[in-house]
């Protein structure tokens, strides 16, 4: 990414910043030379964050963003807007986890995770275009996860393929795949817009107060692809979903598992209507 001036410093938003992953984001930003601006819904917490990280990258402001309440988006834009006129880098992070066994899910349950992970993210977008759109080099990262991945999600061998406690969160993560590429796809077919990069990332297996620290992986891992797609050259991707060793096989399957599919599924037909499976004798 080209990077402004020093008197016109990049300037980027994190949402959900006030901990974990969101405020490893928003040291490594600071790091970079931006100002960033630390998205919480608890102005409180978000004013700690910012002082502890101040040391660092004096450059961090807290900002009042709820991504479930368009009225706080508003006003952030419109803070945004007043002081910068602008917005080069959005991090969409914000992000709830309520674990239930998948039959036992309900769609109030589904409801309050998409409204924070997915709703939230369009939210978000909506209030702070005009301003990315005024950027020179703008760059949006939304947070997807691994669990988002078809392909690794179908397979029994995977963490994924053997959870059944994460329905809500693990749909609503691949909604915000596909939210990405179709808002890539829009932004390369307006002139206007064309200069805007949006891509997914996942963290990994990150420890967090997200997942009870279960994780693997430490926040400052996680935060590397991140940063690496907040900052792309120009000739960088867009639409894209990726960790820290490239593109994630967002739904490629087996080619065992296709074949299978596809054999299955000629079985069937055929079976419902009255003729022989292809390849077999009739009477």
């Amino acid at each position: 990414m080209t990077m402004a001036p020093l008197e016109d410093k990049p300037v980027a938003l994190v949402t959900g910043a006030n901990q974990g992953l969101g405020k490893e984001v928003v040291r490594q930003l600071g790091r970079c030379g931006m100002t960033v601006y630390l998205g919480s819904r608890d102005m409180a917490r978000g004013a700690a964050a910012a002082e502890e990280l101040a040391a660092e990258s004096p450059d961090i402001v807290p900002l009042r963003v709820d991504v479930t309440n368009a009225e706080t988006l508003a006003l952030a834009a419109e803070t945004l807007g007043a002081r910068h006129g602008r917005l080069d880098v959005l991090v969409a992070n914000a992000g709830v986890l309520h674990r239930m066994p998948a039959l036992e899910t309900t769609a109030a349950n589904m409801m309050a995770t998409y409204d924070t992970n997915v709703f939230g993210v369009v939210r978000t977008i909506e209030a702070m275009l005009p301003l990315l759109r005024s950027a020179r080099h703008p760059r949006v990262v939304t947070l997807a996860s691994t669990s988002a991945s078809l392909a690794l999600s179908s397979d029994p061998a995977t963490m994924f393929g053997r959870s059944d406690t994460i329905v809500a969160y693990a749909s609503s993560k691949a909604a915000v795949t596909m939210l990405t590429v179709q808002y890539a796809n829009a932004f390369r077919r307006q002139a206007g817009y064309a200069h805007i990069k949006i891509n997914a990332a996942t963290p990994g297996h990150i420890a967090t107060g997200l997942n009870d620290y279960a994780g693997t992986r430490t926040v400052e891992q996680g935060a590397a692809i991140v940063l690496t797609l907040a900052t792309l050259p120009d000739d960088g991707p867009s639409g894209g979903f990726f960790n820290d060793a490239g593109s994630v096989p967002w739904y490629r399957l087996a080619g065992r598992l296709k074949g299978g599919v596809r054999r299955s599924v000629r079985s069937s037909t055929a079976a419902r209507c009255g003729a022989p499976p292809r390849g077999s004798a009739a009477g």
